[in-house]
């Protein structure tokens, strides 16, 4: 399948920033409720006398929705309209944001977190899509580079930003400045974002649909509740048995609608044969192992080896932040001079090298001593932006949302069980100085894999390397 890009005019260009504009806002927002929540817990459980088992519904229900519905927001998409479904999910999001802000109770609040969960599920892949399909190269890599930027913001003013408001206003105004902001996005989207699904789907394929969310699900609550429960607990048990049976299950179902001509996939296979597709995919799963298991015990390690105070501890994560921002504008440069492989590899290898330096941090070392590992995060981080890019422009428009929902699964659950993962580590080592070591170690480790398989799968890593096994209409 080619694709044909219309050439520039005002207008479009105007359209074309606008959707840059929605991708940052609504990327921003939905990462952002993903941490702010954390440091207000406190003032929510004072507030509303939660118990403790509720404070952690309230954190982790957005979470469990987020992941669990996200592939099939991603086919829903490419179904019934990517403008739709973004519309849609802006507008669940938005509302539960506002019922989450009126809330007087914990109930209420773990309902609205469930559905701001399952909006977001449907935005992220609409917004991955609407960045791919239609675009050519240069604006697919600027539209993920807008993505990154705001989500990579988002993670770093997330716990600052809820301390503060928490602290001087109230913490239902944490959900409540998402409504205007979420209203303003939804006006933004309909005025300039253009339509578009896959011409060819004409109905979703509901096995393949319920069996990846209760997969999803069942793993998502495994990893989010496996520390609290007990990994050996029966609810864990039931729940990692279901995520098997489910995946199995959805596994089965989409290679029998693929030998039936009359049956729409949910998600076709045939897309695991694109190199770049697949090896994108793994190195997003390496990278997400690493970098969000260590980083969600980086607080605690400031604060408990390193003697740095909470606020400092916060800001700690700024100038990451700020290095993301600003040097992500240079890889799509980067990637067109030198390819997306080289230059995912190198940012990956930079991660690695800023956490190695990190594991050798001792008591005593302050800000001097700390800024050189962040730095290498961040710049490494900003680097790896072609990833998406080349994900999404492996495979055909008609599968972009879906595409983006793989995309966005594997950078999520891979999240999730790398924070379970360097967890046990953690938990399992004589100290938490020595077991934050040793999962940094690893972590680092996991992260150089990805780097080579960045390397050898993605468009220029290697000279003369053609992604000679696409599937069908998939882009090489």
């Amino acid at each position: 399948m080619t694709m044909t890009v219309a050439a520039p005019t005002a207008g479009r260009t105007v359209r074309v920033r606008l959707t840059y504009l929605v991708v940052g806002l609504a990327g921003f927002v939905t990462t952002l409720d993903n941490t702010v929540v954390t440091v207000a817990v406190p003032t929510i459980r004072t507030d509303l006398g939660a118990s403790l088992v509720s404070l952690e519904w309230v954190v982790t229900g957005y979470i469990l929705t987020f992941s669990g519905l996200m592939l099939a927001g991603g086919r829903l998409a490419d179904v019934y309209g990517r403008r739709l479904v973004l519309v849609a999910g802006l507008s669940i999001f938005t509302l539960a944001s506002l019922l989450a802000g009126l809330a007087g109770s914990v109930e209420a609040l773990i309902g609205a977190r469930l559905a701001q969960g399952a909006g977001a599920a449907l935005i992220l892949p609409a917004l991955l899509a609407i960045v791919s399909v239609g675009r050519d190269e240069r604006e697919r890599s600027t539209g993920v580079a807008v993505w990154m930027a705001a989500g990579a913001a988002a993670l770093a003013l997330g716990p600052v930003a809820g301390g503060y408001i928490s602290q001087h206003w109230s913490w239902n105004w944490i959900f409540l400045l998402n409504v205007p902001l979420g209203l303003v996005v939804v006006a933004l989207t309909v005025a300039a974002v253009p339509e578009s699904r896959d011409p060819s789907a004409s109905r979703v394929d509901l096995p393949g649909l319920c069996s990846s969310v209760v997969a999803l699900t069942a793993g998502t609550f495994a990893l989010t509740r496996g520390a609290d429960l007990g990994w050996t607990s029966p609810w864990i048990a039931v729940c990692a048995v279901t995520c098997v049976a489910g995946a199995v299950t959805f596994v089965l179902v989409e290679r029998a609608a693929e030998t039936d001509r009359r049956a729409e996939p949910m998600v076709d296979l045939d897309l695991f044969r694109a190199r770049a597709f697949t090896g994108g995919v793994i190195a997003q799963v390496l990278w997400g192992l690493g970098v969000n298991g260590v980083f969600f015990f980086t607080a605690l390690f400031l604060q408990g080896v390193l003697g740095f105070t909470p606020t400092e501890s916060g800001f700690a994560f700024v100038p990451l932040a700020v290095l993301v921002v600003l040097v992500t504008p240079l890889a799509p440069w980067l990637s067109s001079r030198f390819g997306a492989g080289r230059t995912v590899a190198a940012g990956l290898v930079l991660v690695a090298a800023g956490m190695v330096a990190v594991a050798f941090l001792r008591p005593g070392d302050g800000w001097a001593s700390l800024l050189p590992s962040v730095a290498a995060i961040g710049v490494g981080s900003a680097l790896t932006m072609p990833l998406g890019s080349a994900v999404l422009g492996a495979v055909p428009d008609s599968r972009a949302g879906v595409a983006g929902g793989v995309f966005s699964v594997a950078r999520e659950m891979s999240g999730l069980f790398g924070i379970a993962a360097v967890g046990v580590i953690v938990n399992g080592a004589a100290g938490f100085a020595s077991g934050y070591t040793a999962g940094l170690l690893a972590a680092a480790a996991l992260v150089l894999l990805g780097a080579g398989v960045s390397a050898a799968t993605l468009p220029g890593g290697h000279p003369g390397l053609r992604d000679t096994a696409a599937a069908p209409g998939v882009r090489t």
